[in-house]
């Protein structure tokens, strides 16, 4: 049966334009800017693999190749390395390249998160798949998709990863309402997306992590665009809720927006402290900063 199909493709859309990075993002797609030593796109592969995903599609814009080449072989800068004796960067560099396969499809026009994902119809076919938004990161013991995929090898639905966030932040998100149905899941009862204070009383908030059933590309064909003209793909998860169970997950682990640019200073805080060559000499840096904030201010004479 369908839904008892593995999940074996990630979508990955990175279309977007990164208006709040700018100007960092004019001429640098900003899933390539980086966190400690590597892209933040390379974070969200190496999630995807390590959760036992097989392909990966890449939903792709015009000025966003180095995405693509970045996971590609170069025999140049191989050849170069090897003959500097540069062994170490020479393995990682071919690791990077063999991580996984890799599929790009192009969205022509920008409507929306819906409508990058309903580009990739063809390609991922009648069976459930991920989708991991390109800026969102998630340290954890377990990976975020792993979570997902363990608990859809239990109960076979579509499931959207959730947060907890203050009521002051609700808005900037698509909120999820629903009765919890076991430890931090949630049967979905409605979705609303950035609802204006005071019109829900949830703090669940979704983030840029998703298990999918093949029916939402029927339903976000029959989604109308919303706000700016584009197909808003809670819309659509909202039909699909409205058709068979739906279930939010408030994953095991801590989210990084590293779209943001704040989200993007505490991602490599985080990750630098996790570094297994950096971490040492990095927290004793860290301590010596914050005890310059405790310490008071020489008064003028």
């Amino acid at each position: 049966m369908n839904q008892r199909k593995k999940v074996r493709k990630a979508v990955i859309p990175v279309a977007g334009m990164g208006t709040r990075f700018l100007p960092a993002s004019k001429a640098i797609p900003k899933e390539m800017l980086t966190i400690v030593d590597r892209p933040t796109i390379q974070y969200i592969v190496e999630e995807v693999v390590a959760s036992g995903i097989e392909e990966i599609i890449f939903v792709t814009s015009e000025g966003k190749a180095a995405i693509e080449n970045h996971f590609d072989y170069d025999f140049q800068l191989d050849a170069l390395l090897k003959k500097k004796n540069k062994t170490k960067l020479v393995e990682e560099l071919r690791h990077i390249s063999n991580l996984i396969d890799i599929v790009s499809v192009r969205q022509k026009k920008p409507l929306g998160l819906g409508h990058a994902i309903l580009t990739t119809k063809n390609v991922v076919g009648n069976e459930p798949f991920l989708v991991l938004l390109g800026d969102d990161l998630v340290q954890s013991k377990v990976p975020c998709c792993l979570q997902m995929i363990n608990l859809f090898q239990e109960l076979p639905e579509s499931y959207v990863a959730v947060q907890r966030v203050s009521s002051d932040q609700t808005h900037q998100y698509g909120i999820v309402e629903g009765d919890e149905i076991q430890d931090r899941v949630f049967k979905v009862g409605r979705m609303i997306e950035k609802p204006a204070p005071g019109t829900t009383e949830s703090d669940m908030a979704i983030i840029g992590r998703y298990l999918l059933q093949p029916d939402i590309f029927d339903l976000l064909e029959k989604t109308t665009p919303g706000h700016g003209g584009e197909i808003q793909l809670t819309d659509a998860l909202q039909a699909l809720a409205m058709r068979r169970a739906m279930y939010a997950y408030e994953f095991e682990g801590t989210r990084y927006d590293a779209g943001d640019k704040l989200g993007y200073l505490k991602a490599i805080v985080a990750f630098a402290l996790q570094h297994p060559e950096l971490k040492d000499e990095f927290r004793v840096h860290i301590m010596e900063v914050a005890d310059s904030f405790k310490k008071p201010a020489k008064k003028s004479k």
